[in-house]
């Protein structure tokens, strides 16, 4: 599991990134290409090199309406330093409610994901290959949770550009 910090730092980086094609220094993110919905990435936070897929949210409802939130994303992460490879993973934008679970559809795939603060993880680790391979062939992802506060949240993330997203990702974290 990506450390909730290190999440939040590449959040953070990839949203303060430069101008696509303009090279970043330090631990700022490099945009290595953007394709369709989403964006391949390359960070160095604290030295240690991370690769990543980026997408927000297509479309976000709330239950009840216009609860405010932060933005939501849908990563895929590799950690060469870690042995962390296409690591799936969720910052929804608000606490999740404690001891709860989010789920991820992908066409007629569901995934139980485990949350903690405003992360969502894979909670059968056996599965997450299947998941990316359903992820590869859909077309769009739906994550559901429920914040501490007990609002609902549905947010569907296009899938279109992930797979030439992931692969450029990947050649990054050879």
């Amino acid at each position: 599991m990506l450390a909730k910090g290190l999440l939040w730092t590449i959040v953070t980086l990839a949203l303060t990134a430069l101008p696509e094609g303009a090279r970043a220094q330090g631990d700022q993110p490099t945009l290595l290409g953007t394709y369709a919905d989403w964006g391949a990435y390359t960070a160095t936070p604290g030295g240690k090199k991370v690769c990543f897929a980026l997408s927000k949210p297509k479309s976000s409802t709330t239950n009840p309406p216009g609860r405010p939130r932060n933005p939501a994303f849908l990563f895929v992460s590799t950690r060469p330093a870690e042995n962390v490879r296409n690591e799936v993973s969720v910052i929804i934008g608000y606490p999740f409610k404690e001891s709860t679970e989010a789920t991820a559809e992908v066409g007629t795939a569901k995934f139980a994901m485990y949350t903690q603060k405003d992360g969502a993880w894979i909670k059968n680790m056996t599965e997450e290959a299947r998941m990316l391979d359903a992820m590869r062939k859909g077309s769009d992802l739906t994550v559901k949770g429920t914040s501490a506060r007990g609002t609902s949240s549905t947010d569907q993330f296009s899938l279109k550009g992930l797979a030439q997203a992931l692969e450029r990702a990947d050649q990054a974290c050879k």
